[in-house]
């Protein structure tokens, strides 16, 4: 079975940019969301995946991700997506042996900026750079899903 281990912080400020690998614009959109399965589609710059995520444990939960056509993920976000699209633009920051993954969101999540770091297991340790704001792994207002249908503009 497919694990996803992933803590999630707000982020402080912009000095992370500095390190930051170029970033791919995003957009996803979710074909089904109910507490024990989310389906989402989403186009990464040209290259579309299909994703199912279990229900979420802590910061733990399965996760099976597929690439399709991008004409697919177009097709998908188009016609099948049930609630608004999520636009954001991901960056990676190497910090240390690990990699961060800042989202910077855009449309109806303007002014959001999330910080996501995978883990190989749930007590894995990790630099904490200063650009870190507050922790919210286990605030659902931040799951992408939610954001899509109460998007932070709303907030």
């Amino acid at each position: 079975m497919a694990t996803e281990i992933e803590r999630k912080f707000l982020v402080r400020d912009d000095s992370w940019r500095a390190q930051a690998l170029p970033g791919v614009p995003l957009m996803q959109g979710y074909l089904a969301s109910t507490p024990t399965v989310t389906v989402r589609a989403r186009l990464e710059g040209e290259q579309g995946v299909l994703t199912l995520k279990g229900a979420t444990h802590g910061i733990r939960r399965s996760e099976y991700e597929y690439p399709i056509p991008a004409e697919d993920a177009k097709a998908m976000l188009r016609e099948l997506a049930q609630t608004g699209i999520i636009e954001k633009t991901r960056y990676r920051v190497p910090c240390g042996p690990q990699t961060w993954e800042l989202d910077v969101f855009a449309g109806d999540n303007a002014g959001l900026v999330v910080a996501e770091l995978e883990l190989s297991h749930e007590d894995e340790p990790f630099e904490r750079p200063s650009w870190l704001g507050v922790e919210v792994s286990d605030d659902p207002r931040y799951y992408n899903a939610n954001l899509a249908r109460h998007p932070f503009k709303h907030w």
